[in-house]
């Protein structure tokens, strides 16, 4: 008198087919040659002019770098109140002094806790200005050589 409720097993067939399976492969092949020996006479020696230039430029930047930074480090430590009398900061304030005497005198300086440094900054741009212009320099006179 109850009612009965019979459910169908869930039955689902796969079929299996066998199919081959086609790849497509596209090789490529290059072929390169290395260069043999240069016959006498046609070896070059240097095959940018412009090899050395770039050379000494890249020199005269690094060297007026580290000096720029070397000045740059000097004003944040006036900035900052490094102690003088320590050796490092010591050494660092002598190494860059020349650069700055200069500068000093320009403008006065207020004798405050905190010491801003204006003839480093200064001398900051000052070297910037001359690296450049020695960069400038080398380059007109060694282009106009290797153009002729």
């Amino acid at each position: 008198m109850g009612m009965t409720t019979r459910h169908e097993s869930d039955v689902s067939e796969t079929e299996i087919i066998d199919r081959p399976v086609v790849e497509q492969r596209v090789e490529r092949v290059e072929r390169v040659r290395e260069p043999g020996p240069a016959p006498a006479g046609q070896v070059n020696v240097s095959p940018n002019p412009y090899a050395p230039v770039w050379t000494v430029t890249r020199v005269i930047t690094l060297l007026f770098t580290v000096l720029e930074v070397l000045l740059l480090i000097r004003f944040a430590m006036k900035v900052l109140g490094a102690n003088p009398q320590q050796p490092l900061v010591a050494g660092l304030y002598g190494m860059t002094e020349p650069l700055v005497r200069p500068f000093q005198g320009i403008w006065p300086q207020a004798n405050t806790p905190v010491v801003f440094d204006l003839p480093a900054l200064l001398a900051i741009v000052f070297l910037f200005l001359i690296a450049a212009l020695v960069v400038a320099l080398v380059r007109a006179i060694a282009g106009n050589r290797t153009a002729a």
